[in-house]
C-alpha cells in the first residue's frame, strides 16, 4: 500500500519537559528557584551522566550560588527547575546516540533540549548581525548584542527524511561513502532557504539518486541536536525501472530491498550488530532506534 503511518513515537520527539517559558524573563523566579533546582551537566561532546538507565542531574547549589550567565533554564521537573551547563564528567557517561534510548520521556527531552541550546549557545558568541559579541539572556534561551542590543534567539536547521518505496513491498535504501558497505538508511538533507519541505523532498531525493518521486506525505518530525537540527519524516513513491543515478556525489550506491529483506533486517537489530563476531556478515544493518529513520523504515516494514 502506498500509505503508512508512523507506529511509534520518534524516541527524541517523547518529551514530557515542562519547558515553563514564562519564567525565562523573570530574574527574580530563576533566581529563587536555583537553591532547590537540579543541574544537568554536559560535555562538549554532548556526554551526559547516568546511573544506570536513569539520568543523573546534581543538585545546582552545589555548582553556583545563583544561576550562572552560561547557565540554561530548560525548564521544571516534579516541581523543581532544572538547568544546564557544559561541564566535565565523572564516571559512566554517554551520549544521546548511546543513552537515548534508555532515557524516560522527561529525561529524553531534558538532554536533547540541553544538547541543542548548548551546541547553539558555542557558535553563538558574535552577532550575526552585526558581528558584536553577545551575552546570554533569558535563562539561555536568547542572546543580546553587546553594541545594540539587538536580540537573537537559538538557530534550528529544518531537513527532511524521507522513505521511497514503489508503493508495493520495495522500498529504497542508500549508503553514503563514509559508511561500511553493510550501512543504509534513508534519504535526507537539509531545507534551502525559499524552499517548502514538499519540494525539498523532491528536489534531495532527485539530486541524490535520480528518482523523480510523487505522493509525498508527511510522517512525523524529530529533535536531532547534532548539533542543531530538526528531521521531518516523509514518504514519497517512485518508480523501481527509473535508473538510478548518484548526481551531487554524497551517496555511494542504492538499492531497492523487499519488504521481507527489511523485515529480516530489522530482525537482526541495528548498526552495532555490526561490531559482533559474524561468519556471515548481514548484506542489510540499519539504523539504531533512536534515529527516526529505523522508526520510518520499520513503519513501512510492519504494514
Amino acid at each position: 500500500m502506498s500509505t503508512f503511518a508512523l507506529r511509534e513515537i520518534p524516541l527524541l520527539s517523547r518529551s514530557t519537559l515542562d519547558r515553563a517559558e514564562e519564567l525565562r524573563a523573570d530574574a527574580r523566579a530563576l533566581k529563587e528557584g536555583w537553591s532547590a533546582a537540579l543541574l544537568l551537566r554536559v560535555t562538549e561532546r554532548g556526554q551526559v551522566r547516568l546511573d544506570g538507565a536513569e539520568l543523573v542531574l546534581d543538585k545546582a547549589a552545589d555548582f553556583a550560588a545563583e544561576p550562572p550567565e552560561e547557565a540554561i533554564f530548560l525548564g521544571i521537573v516534579d516541581g523543581r527547575h532544572v538547568w544546564a551547563v557544559r561541564s566535565e564528567l565523572e564516571g559512566r557517561a554517554g551520549d544521546l546516540r548511546m543513552v537515548g534510548a534508555k532515557l524516560d520521556d522527561a529525561s529524553a527531552g531534558l538532554v536533547t533540549t540541553a544538547v541543542a541550546l548548548l551546541n547553539w549557545h558555542a557558535s553563538a558568541g558574535f552577532s550575526a548581525l552585526d558581528g558584536s559579541p553577545t551575552r546570554p539572556a533569558k535563562g539561555g534561551w536568547s542572546r543580546i548584542s553587546e553594541a545594540t542590543g539587538h536580540e537573537e534567539f537559538p538557530r534550528t536547521d529544518p531537513a527532511i527524511i524521507c522513505l521511497v518505496h514503489d508503493g508495493g513491498d520495495r522500498a529504497l535504501l542508500a549508503r553514503q561513502h563514509a559508511w561500511p558497505e553493510t550501512m543504509f538508511s534513508i534519504l535526507a538533507g537539509f531545507v534551502e532557504a525559499g524552499e517548502s519541505l514538499e519540494h525539498c523532498v523532491v528536489r534531495e531525493i532527485r539530486e541524490e539518486v535520480g528518482l523523480d518521486v510523487r505522493e509525498v506525505t508527511y510522517l512525523g518530525s524529530q529533535p536531532w541536536p547534532f548539533p542543531r537540527s530538526v528531521m521531518i519524516g516523509f514518504s514519497a513513491v517512485a518508480d523501481p525501472d527509473q535508473p538510478l543515478r548518484f548526481a551531487d556525489g554524497e551517496i555511494a550506491e542504492a538499492h531497492w530491498f523487499t519488504r521481507t529483506e527489511i523485515r529480516e533486517a530489522l530482525e537482526r537489530g541495528d548498526w552495532t550488530a555490526k561490531r559482533q563476531a559474524d561468519e556471515q556478515p548481514a548484506r542489510l544493518l540499519l539504523p539504531g532506534s533512536i534515529s527516526i529513520a529505523r522508526g520510518i523504515v520499520a513503519s513501512w516494514a510492519m504494514t
